[in-house]
């Protein structure tokens, strides 16, 4: 979500999906005041299309509370897609059965249907601090940033 709404991009997540939840931990994260300024004022009055909600249970996971939260709650609700891009996240999310994606997963799902050009996207997105590795964007998009 983070990064979606840093390039201008957020609305392609309803259009995608008929639903997106996300727990409180990262509401939480997204709130904090080391956050973008755009990502706290969008946080603190979210859209209808975003739900909120706590799983009931969470496992104690060597991962951030945020991370630990999605991960419950994408099994809780029987998610037919996590979004999520940290490393361990992902590896722990997989193992646990859960299909997975990332910030660039969405991009290219959003491309496919027309949302957005990739090639703009991926120009956004080097400008924050997110971690583009090349041979990753030219296998997922069939080009190479410039």
């Amino acid at each position: 979500i983070n990064y979606l709404l840093l390039i201008g991009y957020i609305d392609v997540l309803p259009t995608l999906f008929k639903s997106v939840a996300i727990p409180p931990g990262v509401a939480a994260e997204l709130a904090h005041p080391d956050s973008p300024a755009i990502v706290r004022s969008w946080i603190a009055a979210p859209p209808l299309w975003l739900n909120i909600r706590a799983p009931a249970h969470v496992d104690p996971l060597d991962l951030d509370e945020g991370e630990k939260q999605a991960i419950a709650l994408a099994e809780e609700l029987h998610a037919q897609l996590l979004v999520v891009d940290e490393q361990k996240a992902r590896m722990i999310a997989t193992s646990r059965g859960l299909t997975i994606t990332g910030t660039l997963g969405i991009i290219r799902l959003a491309a496919a249907e027309k949302l957005l050009d990739p090639r703009r996207a991926i120009i956004a997105l080097r400008e924050t601090s997110f971690y583009l590795d090349e041979s990753v964007i030219e296998r997922l998009f069939g080009f190479r940033p410039e």
